[in-house]
């Protein structure tokens, strides 16, 4: 019932920054948290960042603390991940999921989109 859009992926070099924007419809008042998640080729998707329901709890990876913010506006259904200090490690394809029961499971995922760091 909830559906979700991922954009704002491409091609950048290592230090650049990029937004990823994510589009939610359908019943968006199912959501609860919201968190953006990657896989790299030849490894399982793993967790990068996620945003409570009212935006006022955030939580991060090790590996992009500090260098990653995650917001979201519910007014427009949007979910971003602004991504400072790229590198090459951070190459992949990046998902956003809901968490549609409350203290649940990530349940829903979007498409992806492909985030490719160049050094």
């Amino acid at each position: 019932q909830v559906q979700l859009v991922e954009s704002g992926g491409g091609l950048v070099q290592a230090g650049d920054s990029l937004r990823l924007s994510c589009l939610a419809s359908g019943r968006t008042s199912d959501m609860y948290y919201v968190g953006w998640f990657r896989q790299a080729p030849g490894k399982e998707r793993e967790f990068v960042a996620a945003i409570s329901r009212n935006g006022d709890t955030a939580n991060y990876a090790d590996r992009v603390r500090g260098r990653f913010d995650i917001s979201r506006d519910n007014a427009k259904n949007m979910v971003y991940l602004q991504m400072n200090s790229l590198k090459a490690e951070d190459t992949a394809i990046y998902y956003c999921g809901a968490q549609t029961i409350l203290y649940g499971a990530f349940g829903s995922w979007g498409q992806g989109t492909q985030v490719t760091v160049f050094s």
